[in-house]
């Protein structure tokens, strides 16, 4: 196990969204998080990623208690988060853009590194990160969150607001990563069906809470009424 959450109480202001989330995340797998809007799932993981502290409860990371390492800590120690939306600096180039991610020095001997996930960057180098697609925005920001070299890596909404083939895609890459490079990686997926797929377990969130953990996510792939009801909120 990499990481242990339990009993987790969070919230902004006196807004609480978590009600004692507990949640283990093994090593080297896909953790899907599901779960309807307003569940809690965006909330976790700033939580686990030091964006945001929790009110109550402990975070255990490869056996250390992190509950309240702050942001830059964690990165430091392997736990990086990709917000969603995937931003980067539209006035830089690309290259810029990945120096920055990097953030120590040199950068020449790690582009190989990120030609073996997102080959297409070779091409886009050179061009301001502002010109490009949505969808190649999105490479070029996974290639950033890459490059700071995660072991567990929290993706929230990695393919948001992209189509459905660049959806695949990216998911495709993401699943790479943890193949590859043996990355632990926890994820919330707006596209469900498409994050299960990639999945080795399932945690489903409602209301603050994790309420089932789910050993074959192929499972609920399976069970299109059962996702769209209870998970998604659609009658």
């Amino acid at each position: 196990m990499i990481l242990k959450a339990a009993d987790i109480h969070a919230g902004y202001g006196k807004k609480e969204v978590l009600h004692g989330v507990n949640l283990d995340v093994r090593q080297g797998e896909i953790l899907a998080l599901i779960g309807p809007n307003g569940a809690g799932k965006s909330t976790l993981l700033k939580v686990l990623s030091g964006l945001l502290q929790p009110k109550a409860g402990k975070i255990i990371y490869r056996g250390q208690d992190v509950t309240y390492w702050d942001c830059p800590r964690r990165v430091n120690a392997g736990i990086v988060y990709f917000m969603q939306g995937g931003e980067v600096f539209p006035n830089l180039s690309v290259r810029e853009n990945l120096e920055l991610g990097y953030g120590n020095g040199k950068i020449n001997g790690k582009l190989e590194e990120v030609f073996q996930f997102f080959p297409n960057i070779r091409d886009w180098l050179s061009i301001r990160a502002g010109l490009l697609s949505g969808g190649q925005r999105q490479q070029v920001a996974l290639a950033m969150v890459l490059l700071k070299q995660p072991k567990l890596l929290l993706l929230d909404e990695p393919s948001a607001g992209l189509a459905p083939k660049l959806v695949t895609e990216i998911l495709a890459r993401v699943q790479k990563i943890n193949t590859q490079m043996g990355t632990t990686i926890v994820l919330v997926e707006q596209n469900v069906k498409e994050g299960l797929r990639i999945a080795h377990r399932c945690a489903v969130m409602t209301t603050g809470q994790v309420v089932a953990i789910e050993k074959d996510p192929q499972k609920l792939l399976s069970e299109n009424i059962l996702i769209e009801k209870v998970f998604l909120g659609v009658n």
